[in-house]
């Protein structure tokens, strides 16, 4: 991602093709060795595109994608869950007991 946001930098910067010179300078300006293999991808994958385009195209497939809390498709996901839920507070109802089943008949001083 680092060596995406360079490229974009640099992109905003006026530099219309940066180098790999110019990502790694950069990406060093905040302390991090770039990897030239990684340089070489992006520089090979970016060269020549609009890159306004390519966030354009981004945002539309990010905006298919589903997110988390989102119900799946047959819906009533919550329901089945609080209804389980009452089925276990209806089980967990503690049976009266006597003094004499608490202590099973023996006392701790006896």
């Amino acid at each position: 991602m680092r060596y995406v946001a360079a490229y974009l930098l640099a992109s905003l910067g006026g530099n219309t093709a940066p180098s790999a010179a110019d990502l790694e300078k950069i990406i060093g300006s905040v302390g991090i060795e770039a990897e030239a293999d990684k340089v070489k991808k992006i520089i090979g994958e970016l060269k020549g595109k609009d890159l306004e385009e390519l966030i354009t195209e981004g945002q539309s497939k990010l905006a298919s994608v589903p997110s988390g809390g989102a119900v799946a498709a047959g819906g009533g996901g919550a329901a089945p869950a609080a209804e389980a839920k009452e089925e276990k507070k209806e089980e967990k109802k503690p049976e009266p007991e006597s003094e004499s089943d608490d202590d099973m008949g023996f006392g701790l001083f006896d």
